[in-house]
């Protein structure tokens, strides 16, 4: 691994990939303190810490610094993160399967795919103005603004104009990153961000341990909890892993064509079936979708009064049965929804029909078809089932062992996820470009040694 590592930096292009790629993570981390005009740091800061850690406003600031790269809790210049390009690029990916349009853009090759980039820029613009707009209105409405600035227009203006430069800066960084770097843009600066939290989380567990085996004191760690939360993000690391490199592999046969006295063809392949094809999508989608039924309790409970609204917020609440029952019933719905609209068995089924290849035993066309689809209903299922156990693996360990989100965010969820997945991306490229140029990469293990990271399971 420590030879593989060296290798980078014997190859000048992919050195100068990766030093471009961290020296732009640099500056992302940089511009991530750049203050926004008119605000009252200090004041924000306090009203976030003085707020219960289970209410609705600090779990949707955790889940928004989480998913976006930004901190509501920090109100800078990349306030609102990556978020507002995520939301327009899943928009208008969704809308290339029902709008006839956008599809045949998206079917002409990289013409029609800068057409649809050009377009979602236009939309996170839009989006920026939407966010930034709710956002300096709760502000100023919870008093976190400086009095002369509250709803004047040069705070209105400053505050909109800063949050969707940074926005669409970030955007520009990820696309330099594609560019010029190395790895997914905007995917390694939601994981700079992710993984920028964890000296937090190990300082708290430093700060809060004790040699007593049982623990003294309301929220100490003892030596029983400390093996046990390293044993479990070890043991929820390696089974990310492996969900995100799992697959079903079809067989595939390609027809043999006789051209004189040769026969072409006839080569016995395989059709890699992911077993999570949505990624991190359903659980970004129902853990987001349930944050909004316990804000609109509470807030019927506050302007209504009543017991009746105060028990359903509380159903809601994170450690609740309900909001975990409803967690996987989303988690579920959104990854057959997500596979519905991504996998396209039809289309997959023709063009192993025009290639000349089909499955064996399976006629070319709509039985292939009808198999694929029952074969990815099979193994979402599975997925699905994974997701949903590993998002709620935070919830269960902190309300087990009393330990903050801070600290349990690391053993699961989506958080991880994403950088498990764009961890093993990144590796894969780095590899592909050792391997390349013929030097030993992160996945050879050397003389006499096999695989370190294989590539797929099934």
């Amino acid at each position: 691994m420590f030879r593989a590592f060296l290798n980078i930096f014997k190859i000048r292009d992919l050195r100068n990939k990766v030093l471009f790629t961290v020296g732009l993570l640099c500056v992302y981390r940089i511009g991530f303190y750049v203050p926004l005009p008119c605000v009252d740091q200090d004041q924000l800061r306090q009203h976030f810490q003085t707020a219960p850690e289970e209410s609705s406003l600090n779990q949707l600031s955790e889940y928004f610094a989480m998913f976006t790269g930004g901190n509501l809790q920090q109100s800078t210049l990349f306030g609102l993160g990556i978020m507002p390009y995520i939301s327009a690029s899943i928009i208008f990916q969704l809308l290339a399967t029902v709008v006839p349009s956008l599809e045949k853009l998206q079917k002409e090759g990289d013409a029609g795919r800068k057409k649809i980039q050009e377009y979602t820029r236009y939309a996170t613009v839009g989006l920026c103005l939407i966010q930034g707009v709710f956002w300096l209105r709760y502000m100023q409405q919870t008093r976190l603004v400086y009095p002369e600035f509250s709803g004047t227009f040069k705070f209105w203006a400053m505050g909109l104009t800063g949050m969707t430069a940074g926005c669409l800066f970030l955007m520009w960084l990820g696309e330099q990153i594609d560019e010029y770097g190395i790895g997914n843009g905007i995917s390694l600066i939601i994981m700079a961000g992710i993984v920028s939290r964890m000296p937090n989380a190990i300082l708290y567990v430093w700060q809060n341990s004790t040699t007593s085996v049982g623990g003294s004191g309301e929220g100490k760690i003892g030596p029983a909890k400390i093996v046990f939360l390293i044993l479990a993000f070890v043991g929820v690391v390696a089974g990310s892993i492996l969900i995100t490199q799992a697959q079903r592999r079809i067989p595939i046969q390609q027809a043999k064509q006789t051209r004189g006295r040769r026969v072409y063809g006839g080569a016995r392949q395989y059709l890699p079936l992911r077993v999570n094809h949505g990624g991190v999508m359903p659980i970004i989608f129902a853990s987001s979708l349930l944050l909004f039924p316990a804000m609109l309790f509470r807030y019927l409970a506050g302007a209504f009064g009543g017991s009746f609204f105060s028990v359903l917020a509380d159903s809601f609440d994170l450690t609740s049965f309900v909001y975990a029952a409803c967690y996987i019933a989303l988690v579920y719905f959104f990854a057959y929804f997500w596979t519905t609209v991504q996998f396209q068995p039809k289309e997959m089924a023709n063009q192993l029909r025009d290639y000349g290849s089909f499955i064996p035993g399976l006629r070319p066309g709509r039985r292939t078809a009808d198999y694929l689809e029952t074969v990815m209903t099979r193994i979402t299922y599975v997925g699905a089932g994974f997701l949903a156990l590993i998002a709620l693996v935070p919830q269960l360990i902190g309300e087990l062992l009393n330990i903050p989100m801070l600290v349990t965010s690391f053993l699961g969820g989506t958080g991880l996820l994403i950088v498990v997945s764009v961890a093993l991306d990144l590796v894969q490229r780095i590899e592909a470009n050792l391997i390349m140029r013929n030097y030993a990469g992160f996945l050879d293990g050397g003389e006499g040694g096999g695989p370190r990271i294989k590539g797929a399971y099934t």
